[in-house]
């Protein structure tokens, strides 16, 4: 099958973003991202020192928040907007108020053999802007029984889409880990991909390639879960995009409002034992 364009065209970005140009102009171009998109490089190393573009745009911390040491503490992941939380009814959450998804469609479970774990539960949504932090963290300890990738589109994941594209994130390249909490709750934590370059990073699963010629849906299982810990790195997006989480019902209480931008290591919720 022939990939849609927005996987071209994110392939294409993504050859000019990973080009380690002469200084000079590589400089040129880094000065011109972070003017164009607002980006506040001060926790950052300075903009100058970035031989690509990708590598600008996945930069990391010059030092890391410290992680709340409460076994119940649940943080942000990432650096990001909350665009949408609340109750999962009869598989249904929102991608944004008005515009609502399946949750089983989601996660790639077309059997709906999970129903059980996720009715009644909580989604939340965390929308990563280009100026954004794109690295992101475990949220809590973990242990990871499986991840699903599932091919797609590359779809802009925008405020203005997510108004009025139903199902983007349903049609978008997604990367679904499963995970349990140290109380053995369950959680999906899934990566949405989106355009310009559309590759999402693993650095535990080397086997995941994302915004590839190959349409199959592929699912990596570990016989002993792989554990990470609360604020462990574990991954970037290449451009791009969101994380969703839904858990099982009685698993997490988010303390978050609507459209409140949080950071990596600020606790917005807590695990229920």
């Amino acid at each position: 099958m022939s990939k849609h364009f927005t996987s071209i065209l994110s392939r294409v970005f993504g050859k000019f973003a990973n080009t380690k140009f002469p200084s000079t102009f590589q400089n040129f171009i880094n000065s011109g991202y972070v003017k164009l998109m607002g980006l506040d490089m001060k926790n950052f190393a300075p903009t100058n020192s970035y031989s690509s573009l990708k590598d600008l745009f996945i930069r990391k911390l010059k030092q890391e928040p410290i992680i709340d040491a409460s076994i119940t503490s649940v943080i942000s992941p990432c650096d990001a907007k909350v665009i949408a939380f609340g109750k999962i009814n009869r598989a249904t959450a929102y991608q944004i108020k008005g515009m609502e998804y399946n949750t089983n469609e989601l996660i790639g479970d077309k059997n709906s053999v999970r129903d059980e774990f996720l009715d009644g539960g909580n989604f939340i949504n965390f929308y990563l802007s280009p100026k954004d932090y794109h690295r992101y963290h475990m949220p809590f300890d973990v242990k990871v029984k499986s991840i699903l990738h599932i091919p797609g589109k590359l779809y802009p994941v925008n405020m203005p889409l997510l108004k009025s594209k139903k199902n983007l994130y349903l049609e978008n390249e997604r990367v679904v880990l499963e995970v349990f909490d140290r109380f053995n709750k369950r959680h999906f934590i899934v990566l949405v991909g989106a355009l310009n370059v559309g590759k999402m990073i693993v650095l535990f699963e080397p086997r995941l390639k994302t915004n590839i010629k190959d349409d199959k849906i592929t699912r990596y299982s570990y016989n002993e879960p792989k554990e990470l810990k609360k604020g462990d790195l574990f991954g970037w997006f290449e451009m791009g995009s969101t994380i969703v989480i839904l858990s099982q019902k009685d698993a997490i209480e988010w303390s978050v409002e609507l459209n409140e931008h949080v950071s990596f290591g600020e606790v917005i919720g807590k695990l229920i034992d």
